[in-house]
């Protein structure tokens, strides 16, 4: 609707309003392309297995789920590959578990 606007507002010889200049612009898929270094997708249907075989569905206060082997370095998204940590005990693994992946920079 707004690339109409601003395509009628040009053969007018209309100023187009910026806010329509804008949302036309972030359109553009050039934008919004993914990075060659993002982060593997997560598996919501694992990690709901994982909590179910648990017994915590729900989470589990002052716990995260973390993978045994990171999906960078290439673990499965599968329960099997999955653990409950402490929030202190993941973020001191976050700092040493990729340095031996073949994707880590």
């Amino acid at each position: 609707m707004r690339r109409t606007l601003l395509v009628l507002a040009g053969l007018l010889g209309l100023a187009a309003p910026v806010a329509a200049q804008r949302a036309t612009r972030h359109r553009n898929p050039r934008h919004h392309a993914p990075t060659a270094h993002a982060e593997p997708q997560r598996s919501r249907t694992a990690k709901d297995a994982f909590l179910r075989q648990t017994g915590h569905p729900h989470g589990w206060p002052g716990h995260i789920v973390d993978h045994v082997v990171p999906l960078a370095c290439g673990g499965a998204d599968d329960p099997a590959n999955m653990q409950w940590q402490t929030v202190e005990e993941a973020k001191a693994k976050d700092k040493v578990e990729r340095q031996g992946c073949p994707t880590h920079r």
